[in-house]
């Protein structure tokens, strides 16, 4: 079962299609400053975004890089973009130190530009099922990725 939780930097595609139906160009400026945090592929929406969930969790940023398994320096990079990663498990051991529902945790993989967790996907499911019942160490996820024979999530740095 999916769990829905609040639905915290977004803003409804729909919403946003009748907001582009009739503008004119002159207008294209304003919108995408109005709404920069609700679209995918901008650096700062991702830190927009993480940022709004992570405050709303009460989480310190230095306890999500500690529970993420990251250093400070390396967390800091990914979640300001200075340094991007073509590792999607890096997202996603970010948003499991911050507590992310399944929801949050896709909604920043697709404004990273990553794929979404896939319920079709073996290993994917296998860290739904972790999230749904808020479990977030990382340690317990990988060894219940190991009893399935699926990769460990990346450690990085």
């Amino acid at each position: 079962m999916r769990i829905k939780d609040s639905k915290i930097g977004q803003k409804p595609t729909d919403e946003l299609n009748q907001l582009l139906e009739n503008m004119k160009p002159g207008e294209l400026d304003e919108y995408l400053e109005e709404n920069q945090e609700y679209i995918a592929g901008t650096d700062r929406s991702f830190y927009e975004y993480m940022k709004t969930v992570i405050r709303t969790k009460g989480i310190k940023l230095k306890d999500l890089y500690q529970f993420a398994g990251f250093s400070e320096s390396f967390g800091s990079q990914l979640l300001y973009h200075t340094k991007h990663t073509t590792d999607r498990d890096m997202i996603i051991r970010l948003c499991l130190g911050g507590h992310f529902t399944w929801d949050e945790m896709n909604r920043a993989l697709k404004i990273y530009g990553f794929s979404e967790l896939y319920a079709k996907d073996p290993r994917d499911a296998c860290l739904i099922v972790q999230i749904n019942n808020r479990i977030y160490d990382i340690y317990r996820i990988n060894d219940e990725l190991a009893k399935r024979d699926f990769d460990l999530l990346s450690a990085g740095e």
